[in-house]
C-alpha cells in the first residue's frame, strides 16, 4: 500500500497545446505546469508518482468509435487542426490524449489491485464532454469512461460510482453510460452554461434509468449547497448502489476565482467534498481514484488539487451539515422515485 497515494502523469499532458490555434484558449499546459509547481513545493504530499502510460486503441475503443479516434490522430499527424468550436488538436495532442486515459486505466488497475485505496490522474487533456463520437469542449477522449469501462469490463468490478463536480455537465460521461446499470453517474453542476445539458429530471433510460443523477444549481452557488447535495443525495443514494470503485471527475472550475464558471466555492469546499467522497468510499470498501477535468485559474486549481489530495488521503474530516433548504429537497424528491435517501 503506498501511504499517501498514487499520481499519474505523462510529460505530454504539456505537448497538448491549443493556443497554436487559438492563442487566448485556457486551456492549455500552463494548467499542469500550476498543478507540478504547487505539488513540487510540497514534495508532492508523500504521494508515490507513477508515469501514465499510453492507453490502447482496444481500450478507447471500448467507449469511442474508431472513427473519432483516427480523426484526432490524423488530425494530429497533419499538424493540427479545429475539432469543434472550442476543440483543438496540435501536433502532441493525439499522444497527450491516449497518456490521459492510459493514467485514469493505470490508476484504476492499481486501485482495483490493492497498491493503494486512493489514485489521482494528473492529465490532460481533459475529458468529460467527449461523447462516444464527438470530441468537444476542449475534450479529445473520455478519460473517466474510458477507466471506468476498463474496470467493468476486464477488472472484474460490477458497480463504478462517477461523482462529477466540474462545472460544467460532463455530458459525454452521461451519454456512454446512459443505458447502464453498471455505473452510477453523478454530476452537480452550474445550469445554463455550457454544454446545456444536464437537467434535473433526466435520470438515465432503459437498463440504466435512475443511476444519472443531474443535480444543476444556479450561477452564484456556494460551496454549502454543493457539500449538502453531495452529502444528502448523491452519496445517500450511492449507499443503495453499492459500488466497488469510485471514480471522481474532479473539476476545480466551479471555485469563486475561476472564469470560466459563475458558482463561489473556496478552496476549503473542494476538500470537504473529497472529505465526504473519501469516508464513503471507505465504508463501502471501494477504492477512489480522481481524474482531473477542468480548472482555469492557476492559482486556484492548483490550490484546489493540493487540497483534494490531502483530503483523499486522509486529512482533515468530512462535517455532516443540515440539508440546504432549496435545491438539496428538490433534487432529492427526483432521486428519491429509484433510491432511498
Amino acid at each position: 500500500m503506498s501511504p499517501s497515494g498514487l499520481l499519474f502523469e505523462h510529460a505530454s499532458s504539456c505537448e497538448h497545446d491549443p493556443s497554436g490555434h487559438a492563442p487566448d484558449h485556457p486551456e492549455g499546459p500552463g494548467r499542469i505546469q500550476a498543478i507540478d509547481a504547487a505539488l513540487a513545493a510540497v514534495d508532492w504530499l508523500g504521494w508515490e508518482r507513477r508515469v501514465a502510460p499510453a492507453a490502447t486503441r482496444e481500450e478507447i475503443e471500448a467507449v469511442h468509435d474508431r472513427a473519432l479516434v483516427e480523426q484526432v490522430q490524423r488530425l494530429s499527424a497533419t499538424g493540427g487542426g479545429r475539432l469543434d468550436a472550442d476543440t483543438f488538436a496540435g501536433a502532441g495532442s493525439y499522444r497527450a490524449a491516449l497518456h490521459a486515459s492510459g493514467g485514469a486505466c493505470a490508476m484504476v488497475r492499481a486501485l482495483v489491485a490493492g497498491e493503494s485505496r486512493v489514485g489521482f490522474a494528473a492529465l490532460r487533456p481533459p475529458g468529460h464532454h467527449a461523447e462516444r463520437a464527438r470530441a468537444m469542449g476542449f475534450c479529445l477522449f473520455n478519460n473517466v469512461a474510458v477507466a471506468a469501462q476498463l474496470a467493468l469490463a476486464t477488472l472484474g468490478v460490477a458497480r463504478v460510482l462517477i461523482i462529477d463536480w466540474d462545472v460544467h455537465h460532463g455530458n459525454g460521461t452521461a451519454e456512454i453510460f446512459r443505458r447502464s446499470g453498471e455505473v452510477m453517474y453523478a454530476s452537480i453542476h452550474q445550469a445554463g452554461i455550457y454544454p446545456g445539458t444536464g437537467q434535473l429530471a433526466d435520470a438515465g433510460s432503459g437498463p440504466g434509468l435512475g443511476c444519472t443523477l443531474n443535480l444543476p444549481v444556479d450561477a452564484g452557488t456556494e460551496g454549502e449547497v454543493w457539500i449538502s447535495l453531495l452529502e444528502h443525495v448523491i452519496l445517500a443514494a450511492a449507499e443503495g448502489f453499492a459500488p466497488e470503485l469510485v471514480l471522481l471527475s474532479a473539476g476545480f472550475d466551479a471555485h469563486r476565482a475561476d472564469p470560466l464558471g459563475s458558482c463561489r466555492l473556496e478552496t476549503d469546499d473542494f476538500a470537504q467534498m473529497a472529505c465526504h467522497a473519501r469516508d464513503f468510499a471507505r465504508r463501502v470498501g471501494a477504492p477512489l481514484g480522481a481524474v482531473l477535468e477542468g480548472g482555469y485559474e492557476p492559482r486556484a486549481l492548483s490550490e484546489s488539487v493540493l487540497a483534494t489530495m490531502a483530503a483523499l488521503a486522509g486529512a482533515g474530516e468530512a462535517h455532516s451539515i443540515a440539508p440546504e433548504p432549496i435545491y438539496t429537497p428538490r433534487a432529492a424528491g427526483q432521486v428519491g422515485r429509484y433510491w432511498s435517501l
